[in-house]
């Protein structure tokens, strides 16, 4: 072999060993790895739908009554919880029909509906908001749920919890493979809050009081939120490199 030749063969030699040194160190490997953590937490925001329902035989005394307690029930909500952000969730003024005897149906009154939906952070006065309500004027109580604002930090720590627990699925990944976690290429997640909040009429369409408050009317209504189970998911699809 002439001088020429060896010289080529050593760099196709040199060549051939520093592609296989490339192909080695540039191996990656993709993974997708999971963690869930779930906390308890006592909630910080109380909301309640709160209506006013009349009844008149004529549309304008039915609106008219319903606007001057709906007016009687904001203000008496504001007085106890002036923090509290008040919104109308729903409107309706809808006649009521006859339908008996197989005849055309007819108009028998008008019947008056305002919702409104209470968010308040003082919940030690929940009860007192409701039973305040009430007295102005209010005869439907739709619903109630305790949550979280969405800055909590409880929900933050929930997250960071998932996290942490998806990274360390993927170091251990990475140490069995003799390789190691370069870089988070993907991440997805996911809380829900989960535990306090119930929907119960407490009245009926007419106003009177259902009988499982009827025997208690004089008392304060008692309102407990319970703690809150927040649970949070995060995925990650992470690059190994070994």
């Amino acid at each position: 072999m002439n001088f020429a030749a060896k010289v080529l063969l050593l760099i196709c030699l040199s060549l051939m060993a520093l592609g296989g040194c490339a192909r080695k160190t540039s191996r990656t490997t993709k993974v997708t790895v999971a963690g869930e953590a779930t906390s308890r937490v006592e909630p910080d925001t109380a909301t309640l739908t709160i209506s006013v329902i009349t009844q008149s035989a004529q549309a304008l005394n039915a609106q008219q009554e319903n606007a001057r307690k709906s007016k009687a029930v904001s203000d008496a909500v504001k007085a106890l919880a002036p923090s509290a952000e008040i919104k109308t969730s729903d409107y309706t003024l809808q006649p009521q029909y006859d339908y008996r005897d197989n005849k055309l149906p007819k108009i028998t009154g008008y019947n008056a509906r305002n919702s409104v939906i209470v968010a308040m952070t003082d919940l030690q006065n929940v009860g007192a908001v409701i039973d305040a309500a009430s007295k102005a004027g209010a005869n439907s109580i739709d619903g109630i749920a305790f949550t979280l604002k969405q800055t909590s930090p409880a929900r933050g720590q929930a997250l960071a919890d998932a996290t942490q627990q998806a990274m360390n699925k993927a170091n251990s990944i990475a140490q069995a493979l003799g390789g190691r976690v370069a870089r988070v290429v993907e991440e997805n997640e996911a809380s829900t809050v989960n535990g306090s909040g119930y929907n119960q009429y407490l009245y009926d369409r007419n106003g009177n009081m259902n009988s499982a408050r009827a025997s208690a009317s004089a008392l304060a209504t008692p309102v407990e939120g319970g703690p809150l189970n927040i649970k949070a998911n995060v995925q990650l699809i992470v690059e190994i490199e070994g």
